[in-house]
This record gives C-alpha cells, sequence and structure tokens, in this order.
C-alpha cells in the first residue's frame, strides 16, 4: 500500500511549529508525539507491527513516502534481525533524529522555510516558519469538525487525535479552547472503535508508549 500526502507526523510538526517564528512549541513532548505518527503510520501501510510493548518489521517494501521509508530502512537495521524489539526504546533512540526529518520533509513540500540563524552570534539554531498555510488549515479544520463538531473521525484522524492526546497536546491543536472542553472529547475518540481492529490496538498500544516515553521524560526532569 504506497502512502500518498501529509503524514501524521508532518501533521504533528505543523501544530508544533509557530506559524511566524519557525519555534517549536512543546517540543520535547511534540517530538515523541512525531516519533509515534510516523510509526504508526507505518503500521497502517502494514510495514510494522505494534503489538503490546513491542514492535517489529512485517514488510520493508518501500511505501513511496520518502519520511517513512527513510525511518523504516532505520528501524530495520536497528531490529537486527530480531523478531521484536520495545516500541519505547525505539522512541527514545529515533524521537530528535524523526523530527530533523520530518521538518525537513516539511520544507520540501513548500510548508515551511528554513531559516538558520545564530545566538550570541556562536550558536547555529534553526527555524521553520510557515511558507505554505493551507495545509495547516485543513488539518486544523478536520479537528474541529471531528473534537469541537463531534463528527465521527477516520482511523488516520483517530489516531492523530490519540497521539495528541497521550503526549498532553490538547493547546497545539486547540490553543484558544479551555482544555477541559477537549480533553474529554479527544480521550473518548482515542478509546474509540473508529478504526479496523488492528489498527485501533495499534493506536491503543502507540497511545501507552507514547504516555509512558512522556512520563519518564518529566520525572527525569524533576529529579
Amino acid at each position: 500500500m504506497a502512502v500518498t500526502g501529509v503524514t501524521l507526523g508532518e501533521e504533528i510538526m505543523l501544530l508544533s511549529l509557530d506559524d511566524e517564528s519557525g519555534s517549536a512549541k512543546s517540543q520535547q513532548a511534540a517530538g515523541w508525539a512525531v516519533a509515534g505518527g510516523i510509526l504508526l503510520e507505518l503500521v497502517m501501510a502494514e510495514r510494522v507491527s505494534v503489538t503490546g510493548k513491542y514492535l517489529g518489521v512485517l514488510d520493508s517494501t518501500p511505501t513511496g513516502e520518502p519520511l517513512l521509508d527513510g525511518r523504516l530502512a532505520l528501524l530495520e537495521t536497528w531490529m537486527q534481525g530480531r523478531s521484536k524489539r520495545r516500541v519505547t526504546d525505539w522512541l527514545t533512540k529515533d524521537h530528535t533524529k524523526a523530527v530533523g526529518a520530518t521538518v525537513q520533509r516539511l520544507s520540501e513540500r513548500g510548508l515551511v522555510t528554513e531559516e538558520r540563524h545564530k545566538v550570541l552570534g556562536l550558536f547555529p539554531v534553526r527555524r521553520y516558519p510557515e511558507a505554505d498555510g493551507a495545509t495547516e488549515r485543513a488539518l486544523r479544520e478536520r479537528l474541529t469538525a471531528t473534537v469541537l463538531g463531534k463528527a465521527d473521525p477516520d482511523e488516520r484522524t483517530a489516531g492523530l487525535i490519540a497521539l495528541l492526546h497521550s503526549a498532553k497536546l490538547h493547546g497545539l491543536a486547540f490553543p484558544e479552547q479551555p482544555r477541559k472542553e477537549v480533553t474529554q472529547r479527544m480521550a473518548e475518540i482515542a478509546a474509540g472503535e473508529w478504526a479496523a481492529e488492528s489498527v485501533r490496538l495499534a493506536i491503543r498500544d502507540m497511545q501507552a508508549a507514547v504516555i509512558a516515553v512522556t512520563a519518564a521524560t518529566i520525572a527525569a526532569a524533576v529529579a
């Protein structure tokens, strides 16, 4: 099954990037969700399985989407002939590089522009301000219709909302809405039966993995 259009990881990245400054909001949590989105996209493309705490490669045939195919090749190498490894281990290993690959893909699509600066004249910093806002506007309209308008989601939208909910990124999707107004509906969608059973179970297990790595990060930060 070929993959066309903007991927889940890219959608999460678009929500995270400030349109004008190009800096990432909720950077660490968004990074986990981006990596999780790429993995879930590979599950839906039937290239990867996520079952409980473990993942495996089912099919290394390219999907036709460079972002996914790059992560799939790295994942296959990382598996090193094993039938399964922990989802959280992969997210921990890959999330920073996955974010870099994702913003690069957004830049290739012409959705963001890469700008390079130096802080204090020494430290290089990259920012990715919006170049074409049509894709993000359509994304936000889709989320609004599903969460606030209570429309039934398709499986990709359900997966996206589940990842945003598990990483506590409600504010990225709905910056002007009180959290209580969206949390319950996002939780309902995350727990719902909007997708085929195999995808629904993968969404559930990806949620658990993102919650685990996010919680571990928070605990390490306050220790």
